[in-house]
């Protein structure tokens, strides 16, 4: 009997929701930073940036505004305004075009962000909280590009309900641009986590204090992205590990257990876990697996042969790579091929243009590249 190719299990097709992907490696949500300033619409380049990446079985966006609100990081997308809908329309027809799918990942950063994004105001967050670290300003600050996280303050009830109204109309705009679905971001450390965590969540009301009440609000803004495109366009992700701003839970186990059985039964397209090198972590990624009724994404430094392990024993359906897809545009022929892979330049990670992001080689060893 011949030998099975280590990496066969990636290359099996997997239903995920509407859509069948070819294979199960899929490019993970990247914050690149380089749509354009002021009105954060893409541009030709990324048109170009994901049609090459469009062999995997899915691509996911960067993470993407839904509201001026949302924004927390210099020249990160937004997917609110017609002008951002016009700007994805050409890359959503570049991906379609080279025969791959994507979803567009909708974000709402919370309190890491800072006050120069929202003419001064203070970012907002489930409780008042000072995230640790810098908020990612570029030339929006003068002691830029990074500066400390100021105090976020804590969103009123109304204000929560016209965040999942934001949710909703940002749904609306990403199937007008053409997407094939989108990814609801519930994970590291954003405003949805910001909830979910019980070191940022002091809430005493009804989206504060037990599991369930913690819950809330992930779920009702899925439900809201789903009453305008339907479950099997919906994924969700969520990351049980700490998150950005130094915020954590102290019992994951049950918190994101909870919210992966709070998502079961909507008929969603997939649920997208971040895992970390901790056992413990390892311990909740897999009770979140058995939790959640629908395929199951994995991500988080796996190689591809790791990966194909642990779809061959069931741990998940399909796992996303990140750093792998920033430097090898063509990774699932390179996967398929056993390498050799390109390291990618964190110089050329956060901002910038073609270099460091369209110009990567590819297997015979020519660049794509976009001036």
């Amino acid at each position: 009997m011949a030998d099975v190719p280590a990496h066969a299990p990636l290359f099996k097709e997997l239903k995920l929701g509407r859509i069948t992907a070819p294979n199960r490696i899929v490019m993970a949500p990247l914050t690149r930073a380089r749509s354009t300033p002021g009105e954060n619409v893409q541009t030709d380049l990324h048109a170009v940036y994901y049609s090459q990446r469009a062999g995997a079985g899915l691509v996911i966006t960067e993470a993407t505004n839904i509201s001026r609100q949302g924004q927390g990081y210099a020249w990160t997308p937004g997917i609110f305004s017609d002008a951002q809908v016009d700007g994805w329309k050409p890359v959503t027809d570049a991906v379609h075009a080279a025969g791959g799918r994507i979803f567009c990942q909708l974000w709402h950063v919370g309190a890491i962000s800072h006050n120069v994004f929202h003419d001064g105001a203070a970012p907002v967050s489930s409780s008042v909280w000072t995230p640790k670290g810098e908020a990612f300003v570029g030339d929006l600050h003068p002691d830029g590009p990074t500066v400390a996280h100021p105090e976020a303050r804590a969103l009123s009830l109304d204000e929560i309900a016209g965040v999942i109204e934001d949710y909703r109309h940002a749904a609306k705009c990403a199937d007008k641009a053409g997407f094939d679905g989108v990814e609801f971001h519930g994970a590291n450390g954003y405003l949805i986590d910001q909830f979910l965590r019980s070191s940022v969540n002091s809430r005493d009301d009804a989206y504060g204090g037990s599991v369930e009440n913690r819950v809330r609000l992930l779920v009702e803004g899925v439900d809201a992205v789903i009453d305008v495109l339907g479950a099997d366009r919906v994924g969700v992700r969520l990351s049980p590990a700490g998150g950005a701003g130094g915020s954590k839970d102290e019992n994951p186990m049950e918190t994101y257990v909870a919210a992966a059985k709070a998502l079961s039964g909507k008929g969603l397209a997939y649920l997208h876990v971040v895992r970390s090198g901790d056992p413990e972590n390892a311990k909740v990624v897999d009770a979140m697996r058995k939790a959640f009724d629908g395929p199951f994404i994995v991500n988080g430094g796996f190689t591809p042969e790791e990966a194909a392990q642990w779809i061959e024993d069931g741990r998940a359906d399909a796992v996303a790579f990140g750093k792998l897809y920033i430097a090898n545009p063509d990774l699932t022929k390179r996967i398929a091929m056993d390498g050799p892979y390109n390291d990618p330049n964190p110089d050329t990670f956060y901002g910038g243009g073609a270099k460091g992001y369209t110009d990567y080689p590819i297997m015979d060893g020519t660049a794509q590249a976009a001036e």
